[in-house]
């Protein structure tokens, strides 16, 4: 992995900042949890982000990551979802960014819970 192993990055240094964007997935495998009615909203502050989200079978999700130099992100993440369990995972993503502006996020994921199985989704900027 490239992430920074400086936290101390200030949100000016950063090339891409994810602060106050929404996301919602438009792909996934499927043994995901989050669906395209889930929306992550995002917060960062230098290189940590962090985002509470929900919709779909999500109740109740958060996760928390650090922002690499490019905009990739690697991330931890919990979530509580419709049949009352609590799920948690490691997610890195690379960040695209769109024609209209907008960024795309491509994931790569593996639950820490459950099954422990993994996956992949793209979530889109909305």
């Amino acid at each position: 992995m490239l992430f920074s192993k400086n936290n101390n990055l200030t949100t000016s240094d950063m090339k891409i900042n994810y602060n106050n964007k929404r996301f919602s997935p438009v792909q996934n495998s499927e043994n995901a949890e989050t669906t395209p009615e889930t929306v992550f909203k995002y917060k960062q502050k230098g290189n940590i982000l962090t985002s509470e989200y929900n919709g779909g079978q999500i109740v109740y999700g958060h996760l928390i990551g650090l922002v690499d130099e490019n905009g990739n992100i690697e991330m931890r993440y919990h979530q509580v979802n419709k049949k009352g369990e609590l799920m948690t995972g490691i997610c890195c993503s690379k960040r695209e960014l769109l024609p209209n502006g907008k960024i795309r996020l491509y994931e790569d994921w593996k639950w820490t819970s459950g099954d422990k199985s993994s996956g992949k989704s793209i979530l889109e900027e909305i």
